[in-house]
Order: C-alpha cells, then sequence, then structure tokens
C-alpha cells in the first residue's frame, strides 16, 4: 500500500492546517482593527455532511482568508498562500481566489483506510472548500489535476453517485453539488463523503454528541473544532483513565484585545454541580505582586479533588503521558518540592480545610532555578485545625515553630535548626543557625503562607502593585464570561525561562510558533457554566498592544 502520509496531499493537507493557524495567528500581527472584520459568516461548519460521525476530529475556519488577510501588516497570508502552492503551479488569486467561499474544513475521516492494522495506520484526510462558483471551482479541479499529469502524475476519472471524481495515487478530487469543492489522500475517502451526503444517517451532523456539542457554541466563531474522545484515543493508540467525557467542541473568537478558545466537554453522566461561582476575582489576589508569572485563584478547595475539572484533568493527563506525572507538575515544581520534603498530601493537609477563597502564585527570580512562591487562604472556621496540622507534620520532620517580626508584622515560621562550629584558639565555638522551611502571618481576613522572608517582605511591604491592580491581569479576566470557578493567569514574559527550563520540549514550539510566542503577553483559563452534560470553560490569549 503506498504511504501517503508522505504524499502530495499530505504535504497540501499539513498546508491548509497551517494556513487555518496562521490565518487565525493573522491577528496577532494587528493592533486597533475593527474586529467585525473577521466575525464568522456561518453559525457551524457546512461540511459536516460529508464527514463521518466515527471521525475522530475535524476543524473549520468559518470565514474566507481575505477578510483576515485585511488584516496582516506584512503579508504574512500572502506568504504562506503562495509558499504551499509553490510545487504546484497554481496561483491563488487567479485560481482559487475567484470562487473560495467562507469555509476550510480539514477531518481525519477514518483512523485507517484499508482496516488492516498488520500493515499499520493509514488515516483517511479530507479537506472541503465552500465554493461560491461551481463553474470555476470545477475549472480549478481540471487545471490542478492536469498539471499533476504534466508532471508524471497518471490521472483516473470515476463517476460515482452522479459526481465526477478525479484522483491518482496521492491526491482525489470532486466538486460536490454547487456547495464545496473535495479534496482527499485517496478516492475512498471521497467516495465515502459523498456517501455520507446521501446517506444523512452516517454523517456527523447525524451524532448525538455533535448536535449537543453545537449547542455549546457561540453565535459567531472563527474557527471550531470538534474532537470524539474514544476514537481519538484508538488512533492515537493511548487508554483512557476514567474517561468520563466522550467529546469536546472548541470555538475561537477574537476581541480588541486577543483570541479567545471556549471549550466544551461533553459527557452522557450526570456532572457535580459547580461550586458556587464567582463574580469577581477573588480579594485573595490583592496580595500576589504584579510580578506573578503564575496565579490560580479561586474558591474552595476542599472538593477538588472529586471535582468533575479535576476528573477531567485525569482522563487527559494519563492520555497524553500515560501515567500520573504531566506538565502541570513541571509547572509548578516548587510546590511539588515541597510536598516531597514535607511528606505531605496536598489534597488530605491543605486543600481539605480551605473552604473560602484563595490564591496560589510563583514569583520567577533572576538567578534562581525554582520559583518562590505564595499561598493566600481567606480565614474561616477551618483555619486554626489546619496550621495545627501543619505544626504537627513540621515537628514530626524535625522542624520548630517559632514567631518573629518582619516590618512590624508577627511572623510565624517552621524553622529547622542546625549547629556550626568554629574553633577559636584551643576550643571550639558553636552558633544554631535556623532556615525557615515555611513561614506565614495573617493580615485582615486572610492567612498568607510563603516560602521565605523575603518574598513574605515584598508582600507586607507592598513594593509594587498586587495582581488584582494589574492591567493587564485586569484586561485578562474581563474577557472571561462571569460568573466563573476562578483563574488561572500566566505572564508569558515572567515565566518564559522556567517553563522552558522544565518543559524542554516547549523551545522547538516556540521556534514554530514564533510569531504568535513573539506576540503573547499572558494567558488566562477559566471554567464556567453549569450545565448537567457539559464542561465549559475558556483560554484567552491576551496579546501584545
Amino acid at each position: 500500500m503506498v504511504n501517503r502520509q508522505s504524499s502530495f496531499f499530505g504535504f497540501i493537507a499539513a498546508g491548509a492546517i497551517a494556513l487555518i493557524l496562521i490565518a487565525i495567528a493573522v491577528f496577532w500581527f494587528f493592533t486597533r482593527t475593527p474586529v467585525t472584520l473577521v466575525t464568522s459568516t456561518t453559525s457551524q461548519p457546512g461540511a459536516a455532511i460529508f464527514v463521518s460521525k466515527l471521525s475522530p476530529v475535524m476543524v473549520s475556519l468559518l470565514t474566507n482568508p481575505e477578510r483576515l488577510q485585511a488584516l496582516e501588516r506584512e503579508g504574512e497570508i500572502s506568504k504562506i498562500k503562495t509558499s504551499l502552492l509553490a510545487k504546484s503551479g497554481i496561483d491563488y488569486q487567479k485560481d482559487i481566489q475567484p470562487w473560495l467561499g467562507n469555509e476550510i474544513t480539514l477531518a481525519v475521516t477514518t483512523t485507517d483506510l484499508d482496516r488492516d492494522s498488520a500493515n499499520g495506520q493509514q488515516p483517511g484526510y479530507l479537506m472541503a472548500l465552500a465554493t461560491t462558483k461551481q463553474d470555476k471551482s470545477r475549472e480549478f479541479v481540471e487545471l490542478l489535476f492536469s498539471k499533476r499529469v504534466l508532471a508524471g502524475s497518471n490521472l483516473d476519472t470515476e463517476e460515482y453517485q452522479g459526481v465526477k471524481v478525479l484522483y491518482d495515487s496521492q491526491l482525489a478530487a470532486a466538486v460536490v453539488g454547487d456547495g464545496f469543492v473535495l479534496f482527499a489522500n485517496d478516492p475512498s475517502v471521497v467516495k465515502d463523503a459523498i456517501n455520507n451526503v446521501q446517506a444523512p444517517d452516517l454523517n456527523l451532523t447525524s451524532s448525538p454528541q455533535y448536535q449537543k456539542a453545537l449547542q455549546q457554541l457561540p453565535e459567531a466563531s472563527l474557527a471550531v473544532a470538534f474532537l470524539n474522545f474514544p476514537i481519538v484515543a484508538q488512533w492515537q493508540g493511548l487508554a483512557l483513565s476514567e474517561p468520563t467525557y466522550d467529546s469536546e467542541i472548541v470555538s475561537l473568537g477574537l476581541n480588541s484585545k486577543g483570541l479567545l478558545a471556549e471549550t466544551s466537554f461533553l459527557t452522557a453522566s450526570e456532572l457535580t454541580p459547580p461550586a458556587t461561582p464567582l463574580t469577581k476575582p477573588v480579594g485573595a489576589l490583592k496580595y500576589i505582586p504584579a510580578s506573578a508569572g503564575l496565579a490560580i485563584s479561586g474558591a474552595n478547595l476542599s472538593n477538588l479533588a472529586d471535582s468533575d475539572l479535576a476528573k477531567f484533568w485525569m482522563q487527559i493527563k494519563t492520555a497524553i503521558s500515560g501515567s500520573e506525572t504531566d506538565v502541570i507538575s513541571r509547572l509548578v515544581q516548587p510546590l511539588t518540592e515541597v510536598q516531597k520534603t514535607w511528606g505531605i498530601n496536598f489534597n488530605q493537609d491543605i486543600f481539605s480545610w480551605v473552604k473560602g477563597e484563595y490564591a496560589i502564585a510563583l514569583l520567577p527570580r533572576t538567578g534562581q532555578v525554582l520559583p518562590d512562591w505564595i499561598f493566600v487562604v481567606e480565614k474561616t472556621e477551618e483555619l486554626p485545625e489546619g496550621i495545627a496540622k501543619l505544626d504537627a507534620i513540621a515537628s514530626a520532620k524535625g522542624l520548630s515553630s517559632n514567631t518573629l517580626s518582619l516590618n512590624k508584622q508577627q511572623i510565624s515560621a517552621w524553622t529547622e535548626l542546625s549547629t556550626k562550629k568554629t574553633q577559636i584558639k584551643d576550643r571550639p565555638s558553636f552558633t544554631i543557625e535556623a532556615t525557615a522551611q515555611g513561614i506565614h502571618t495573617t493580615l485582615d481576613n486572610y492567612e498568607i503562607f510563603a516560602s521565605d522572608l523575603a518574598t513574605m517582605d515584598e508582600v507586607l511591604a507592598g513594593k509594587e502593585k498586587s495582581l488584582l491592580d494589574n492591567r493587564n491581569f485586569q484586561n485578562s479576566v474581563a474577557a472571561i464570561p462571569q460568573p466563573n470557578q476562578g483563574y488561572i493567569y500566566l505572564d508569558w514574559a515572567k515565566s518564559q525561562g522556567v517553563l522552558e527550563r522544565q518543559i524542554p520540549v516547549l523551545k522547538l514550539i516556540e521556534v514554530l510558533g514564533k510569531p504568535f510566542f513573539n506576540s503573547l503577553r499572558s494567558l488566562t483559563l477559566s471554567s464556567y457554566g453549569s450545565e448537567t452534560n457539559a464542561l465549559k470553560g475558556g483560554i484567552f490569549l491576551q496579546l501584545q498592544e
């Protein structure tokens, strides 16, 4: 069987994916441009009728690239289109632009074309381009294959269900009705797409999962992606642990500050009602310095381990890594080190008594491998018992509980005592040294824990604005719908060095996505919504102005 993964269509499909991503990313190159220029003109992918309901993934750009091209600064879209078509002899402006409509959809239609695992998986790829002029698009397909024949390909044609299908050893195409031009890496993929239209119970639009997912879409999306988790897992050879969620839909939209990706994870099970939602950022953030590279805030950590969000993360991280080790553990390594050093279980020993607001932050330091940390919790009736539990753990580890004064503020510290020996004349001299393994104090209605005295001093002295007063943070959380379950806020510039050390593969990703990472200011994640069969959330990518 021909290895079509390295075929011409593979090149075109990969390029088309890049075009979709870069078309979206072109927003990262402009500021102060009316967002209405790139508002989607359709509410959902029309090409879903060609895609099997057993497809693992489908992604669609729901606007014409020309509308995005109006936003580019340095001809980014034009360069991409030129490079993608360089080997085909096709001129985009002359041959494609006159007929291309407002949708480009890509889908993996089957995980294995010949359904024979013995010779490896050969996925079927389908690309559907909306056409506004059937004659023009048909002329384009004829032109494309005539050029391929001149280049040495053997052309075959076949009339299938009243549709003319053209194909060679690497590419197949057809103009279907007056709506779409189909391209695939095998003629069987095009034929299946035609069958899916004529037998509606076969296509994606007949899937209850997909129909439920469409209900989660906002009114206008720039792009949409749909994933069928069990089939994705089968395709990638992954074992899903506790597969609570069966599908996901993602929509991308723009606002004046950046890009908002909203996602819904669907399940047939009834989800646990979320904790009391928040209508504004938590007050604990006023004790987090604006220099924080990562901040996590919300309310009530006591039920985190049993939450639907936790179950989802367990499903995803196990699928990705095949173990309990995950990227998040590397990202919050300073806290992971505390857990190892103290021999504590966060869920049992800390989170269980945090019933009010909380904020956790990492503060990167120049010349320091691991960031410092701050943990702020709202005072509740459970707090004294929680601190007593930590005192007991510290004592069992040989640490002493002491009090001291810092900026006229009484501080409690868990310290490790050691002796230092020096020789004075003919007899030794000993001094006792204390190293703080953790400190905490009470301010207003909050208890503040910190990694060291210098970090606590930064909080008490108030030498800089708090994260709550930071304009970039304010702009980011303003883009997230309310009410919600809190935020995970990542300042890219402050965290980049730490992230690259903890996640080495990120450097490669940065090279591939240089325009994006050069423009990225921050990421903000949140969970919101209260539907019984959907976990909804969003990621806001704030961009440089």
